[in-house]
């Protein structure tokens, strides 16, 4: 027989089943099959059935009877109601939880990049909780365009005519070419045919997308020549990509965008940059080393920019493209960015993140990216010997701690040769990876690096001083 619409609690059949012993009526005992509807029945069992539901609990005691199917331990209510409430614990905690990232690198891609502001958590919460105007109009009652949400500000902040959204920057690169050279040629210096973590190759986006690429120059040297010499019939576009997770240094050359606006005006193709991680702001306001910001591209005259904006921007997940008008509205309608749209709840954050940088001067204070950015290292040494005596203690003897100096990254392919300066806690001891996966154990994980023999904890981050240290008492049970 099969059961449909549930999970099966017939009582086991065949030699071994569970058994309990009970009280017949004369006061004799006996032995009789114990079912999992029966077991499912105990008291014990009930505060379990009002948290998880009855169909787990049941997968669960169906569980415990098939590893010890036979046993006398089978039967124990005690062991069996223990051992279905650790598994239902493991299985109903989230899979996503929060972490204290102190690896060193403030925007790590496996650690989901920025942080966002509360003003942009409080307008996706929002977004969530009720119905919206996401594609409305309310002056005129009719369909609205969710690009509408975001697109003045873009414009704003980066001087670009128009603007539009998707998912994430790589989506944003794919409709682009997609939709202005599909079936024609894109010139790319070889020196910019970047691969980024998870395999994201500039070639395989633009076979992906139709156009055919042409690369131009060598790796460490291209010049404006070289692009010229490229240019024919079938060019639809040149397109310039920033290298922003790594480096050429030495013998170098390259073109830089401003330069190529009049080559690419002369001949009629468009002009492309994918900025990657992207700005809006001038980060040498908070003593960083300079990254091209959205709106020196569109200033210099390039047609369509790309940038990411939960990485340098601070935002959430999303694919920017700011630019001229009229090539933006094709791309906005290709049918190709239905699918790679925004929902509501990114929205909201990603708008209320944009009206952060109106007021440029307050981002530092109100936007976590930019804040732990331009946080000095002596407002971060009090931090590690405030932490050092703590960490120690709960450590034992197994470790020993101590405050040094570190170097930390920007990290999503930002700055990647330049460093943050900063203080951690470092831990040395015979069995470092056991010690980390302590670390990583408690309530709220903790995620450091080991470099060197020395497990280091970069404080950069640390967003929650008391809960960090409340959680460390917590090191010795996870030592079993």
């Amino acid at each position: 027989m099969v059961t449909v619409g549930g999970p099966d609690v017939r009582p086991f059949s065949g030699r071994n089943k569970p058994v309990s012993r009970v009280d017949r009526a004369d006061g004799a005992p006996e032995t009789r099959p114990l079912s999992i509807d029966r077991m499912a029945s105990w008291p014990t069992v009930a505060p379990l059935i009002a948290r998880a539901g009855r169909a787990l609990v049941v997968e669960a005691l169906r569980a415990w009877v098939d590893e010890r199917r036979g046993t006398p331990e089978v039967a124990d209510e005690a062991a069996c109601v223990q051992w279905c409430r650790t598994r239902l614990a493991v299985f109903l905690q989230p899979s996503q939880r929060r972490v204290f990232n102190l690896t060193g690198t403030v925007l790590h891609t496996n650690l989901g990049r920025a942080v966002l502001a509360e003003e942009a958590i409080a307008a996706a919460v929002e977004a969530m909780r009720s119905p919206t105007t996401l594609e409305y109009d309310l002056e005129g009652g009719a369909r609205g365009e969710r690009d509408d949400h975001i697109a003045p500000w873009l414009c704003r902040l980066t001087g670009a005519e128009a603007a539009t959204a998707v998912n994430n920057n790589a989506a944003a690169v794919l409709l682009v070419l997609s939709e202005l050279a599909a079936g024609r040629e894109v010139i790319v210096s070889r020196g910019e045919l970047i691969e980024i973590g998870g395999a994201f190759r500039i070639p395989d986006i633009m076979a992906r997308a139709g156009c055919r690429l042409v690369e131009v120059g060598t790796t460490n040297r291209t010049h404006l020549k070289d692009y010229a010499a490229a240019i024919g019939p079938d060019t639809a576009a040149i397109m310039k990509v920033h290298p922003s997770n790594y480096a050429i240094q030495g013998f170098t050359k390259s073109v830089a965008a401003a330069d190529l606006v009049p080559l690419a005006r002369e001949k009629g193709v468009a002009l492309i940059e994918d900025l990657g991680s992207g700005t809006l702001a001038d980060l040498e306001t908070w003593g960083l080393p300079h990254e091209p910001t959205a709106r020196e591209a569109i200033a210099a005259g390039v047609d369509v920019v790309t940038f990411s904006g939960d990485k340098l921007l601070g935002g959430p997940q999303a694919g920017l493209l700011v630019g001229r008008k009229p090539l933006i509205q094709r791309i906005a309608r290709n049918p190709m960015k239905r699918a790679l749209r925004l929902d509501k709840v990114r929205l909201a954050a990603l708008e209320a993140t944009l009206r952060l940088y109106a007021d440029p001067g307050r981002l530092a204070e109100r936007l976590p990216t930019i804040r732990s950015l331009a946080r000095p290292a002596a407002e971060i040494r009090p931090v590690a010997e405030r932490l050092l005596p703590v960490v120690q203690a709960a450590l034992g003897h197994d470790a020993t701690a101590s405050v040094a100096e570190v170097r930390g990254q920007i990290g999503s392919g930002a700055l990647p040769v330049d460093l943050l300066p900063s203080f951690a806690i470092a831990i040395k001891a015979k069995g470092l990876d056991r010690i980390a996966d302590r670390f990583r154990r408690l309530p709220i994980p903790v995620i450091g690096r080991i470099s060197d023999g020395t497990l280091y904890f970069d404080l950069r981050t640390l967003d929650d001083e008391p809960a960090f240290a409340a959680q460390l008492d917590k090191l010795h049970v996870m030592a079993g």
